[in-house]
C-alpha cells in the first residue's frame, strides 16, 4: 500500500502539538504511522459478515467466563509517606512545573 502519512503531515502535527522532532524521530513517526494504517487496511478486509458488533467489551466478560472486580473499599496510601517522596510538595499537594507557556 502507498504510504499514506507524509512527512510533511507529520511536521504539521508535529508543530500543532508544539513538539520538536529530529529527522529520525520524524522518519520513524512516518513508518509507524503508516505501519498502524496498512494493519487497520488489512482488518477491514476481514470478513466480519458472523460476527455480532459490541457496545462494549465487557459483553464478552460473561461469556469468556471472566467478570469485573468487585468493588470495594481498599485502603488509600498515606499521604505523608508518598509525599516524603515527591521531589517538591508544599506539604498538602505535588508541585510540578509549568508546562504551557501561554
Amino acid at each position: 500500500m502507498a504510504d499514506q502519512v507524509t512527512v510533511e503531515d507529520v511536521e504539521r502535527v508535529a508543530e500543532l502539538a508544539h513538539l520538536e522532532l529530529t529527522l529520525e524521530e520524524t522518519g520513524a513517526m512516518v513508518h509507524d504511522l503508516n505501519a498502524i494504517l496498512d494493519y487497520v487496511a488489512e482488518l477491514n478486509e476481514l470478513d466480519t459478515a458472523g460476527v455480532q458488533p459490541l457496545a462494549q467489551v465487557t459483553e464478552l466478560m460473561d461469556t469468556a467466563g471472566g467478570g469485573l472486580r468487585g468493588d470495594s473499599v481498599v485502603e488509600s496510601l498515606d499521604r505523608a509517606q508518598v509525599l516524603a517522596e515527591a521531589p517538591e510538595t508544599n506539604g498538602v499537594f505535588f508541585k510540578v512545573p509549568k508546562v504551557i507557556e501561554r
